[in-house]
């Protein structure tokens, strides 16, 4: 952001909510930095200084304040080039690329030189790659500490600590106190499973955004429950269950299955593309609100989300089967595959009871298996070339994947067109402008009769033209 300090004070004391995540306010007096919606009594003018990231906060001294948790604070969803890729960047740290496998190996995953790497983020969040990890570190423990009454050598390592001797060592070192001070006198609802608060830009529509993902889904491996999101995961050879919903007016709480706890980490920022809960509702408001025929669709449910995933091969997969037919039709032969081929498992929730079958799975199968659960053979053939290669990582299907890479190489498979191309590019790679302008819901939504005619009117969306087709889809019935 290119503002003066002036201006930062002024979005400071109007709590303006637009910025938070965006913004951070440094006290000197008290050594404590807040989001800019802290209900704290406003610091003096003097006495403030403001930065982009809370890692740059930490990194000049500054402690997280208890009261408005910058932990909580919504992520940036940034669309040039140089931020996608600092974002992208910064989205693998906070997943545990480093501790993984160090920051020579993230910058080969984007074919950068280490060097490359510290220079996009520096120029963008003012420190290091080291720097931006052990905030995260800090802020998901600082999170476990509060919420949680999880043993402390589990908050440890469950936030990437190697030891908990050097845990509670950056941890006083760089609050100023102990763990086991900041969880002092706190008590814990009965709940099962660990939970874990998400913070978002208000508002989020959620019961449209969770019909859209249940509605598309297999019955086994996703639903709804007392007005939770419930769903079975994987995340790399551990598996176990979330369920989700909002708490507060910008705070989305989720429950994981204790089985998941190592997997933290690597699970904050796929689940907040999930929700798209880096989104900016009002920015796109303000961009849709101009189009007559849109701007309905907008006010009748503000903050409709982009739906996303936690596996993009299932994503892309249910996709291809969704070609040319219903999504009733679709859905019916997805479930199918599932109980053939998904893996079972036990979750607290009624009829949640399978894993959705992995890219190495379904590679596995011949022709027939596909068919005898109801698809072509064109289709299967399809499915078959998809999960090849999927299983063997030639193509990544993740936010963090280069997107027009990506769409070249689905483009490349036999079967998958512009359409389905571009409906994986809206969910699985997280795309806000990708648009799948030959569907038909979309055409006779907006009352438009060729493709090419919808392609040509969406350019005055961008780069919010999958929103447009959220909007479009839920004003049809579609999203639910």
């Amino acid at each position: 952001m290119k503002l003066s300090d002036d201006q930062c004070y002024q979005i400071v004391h109007a709590r303006d909510a637009r910025y938070d995540g965006q913004l951070y306010v440094g006290v000197r007096s008290t050594g404590i930095y807040c989001r800019p919606v802290c209900p704290a009594i406003r610091p003096r003018p003097g006495n403030c200084r403001f930065f982009a990231s809370a890692a740059l906060a930490e990194h000049c001294g500054f402690r997280p304040c208890l009261r408005c948790r910058p932990e909580l604070a919504p992520g940036l969803a940034p669309m040039d080039g140089t931020r996608r890729l600092a974002r992208a960047l910064v989205d693998r740290i906070h997943g545990g690329a480093l501790e993984e496998a160090g920051l020579d190996a993230l910058a080969n995953e984007f074919h950068l030189s280490s060097r490359q790497v510290r220079r996009v983020i520096m120029a963008e969040f003012g420190v290091s790659p080291l720097a931006i990890a052990r905030t995260r570190r800090l802020l998901l423990a600082k999170q476990l500490l509060t919420d949680s009454d999880l043993r402390l050598v589990d908050v440890a390592f469950a936030s990437g600590f190697a030891s908990v001797r050097q845990f509670n060592r950056v941890f006083r070192k760089t609050y100023g106190l102990t763990p086991s001070n900041l969880r002092r006198s706190r008590a814990f609802p009965a709940e099962e499973g660990i939970p874990l608060r998400l913070g978002f830009r208000p508002p989020l529509a959620w019961e449209a955004l969770t019909m859209f993902l249940v509605s598309r889904s297999d019955g086994h491996t996703q639903g709804l429950v007392d007005g939770h999101y419930v769903r079975t995961l994987r995340v790399g050879g551990a598996t176990g269950w979330l369920a989700a919903r909002p708490v507060a007016d910008n705070v989305l709480q989720v429950r994981l299955s204790s089985s998941l706890l190592h997997c933290l980490p690597a699970l904050q920022q796929p689940l907040r593309q999930l929700f798209d809960l880096d989104a900016d509702p009002r920015g796109i408001v303000r961009c849709l609100e101009g189009d007559e025929q849109l701007a309905p669709l907008v006010r009748q449910t503000p903050g409709l989300r982009l739906p996303g995933t936690l596996d993009g091969f299932e994503l892309a997969l249910r996709a291809i089967l969704g070609q040319q037919i219903s999504v009733k039709a679709a859905t019916t032969v997805f479930r199918r595959i599932v109980e053939r081929f998904g893996e079972p498992m036990d979750t607290p929730f009624p009829g949640l009871d399978r894993l959705s079958p992995t890219a190495e799975r379904i590679a596995g199968l011949s022709q027939q298996d596909l068919l005898d659960c109801g698809l072509t053979r064109r289709r299967a053939d399809t499915v078959l070339a998809l999960a090849r290669a999927a299983a063997d990582d030639s193509l990544r299907l993740t936010a963090s994947a280069d997107r027009e890479k990506t769409r070249q190489q689905l483009l490349a498979l036999p079967g998958i067109g512009p359409w389905t191309t571009e409906y994986i590019a809206m969910r699985a790679l997280g795309d806000p402008d990708a648009f799948p302008g030959s569907d038909l819901g979309l055409l006779r939504g907006t009352g438009v009769d060729k493709p090419a005619e919808l392609e040509k009117r969406s350019q005055q969306w961008r780069p919010w033209r999958a929103y447009v087709a959220c909007h479009v889809w839920h004003g049809l019935g579609q999203g639910g």
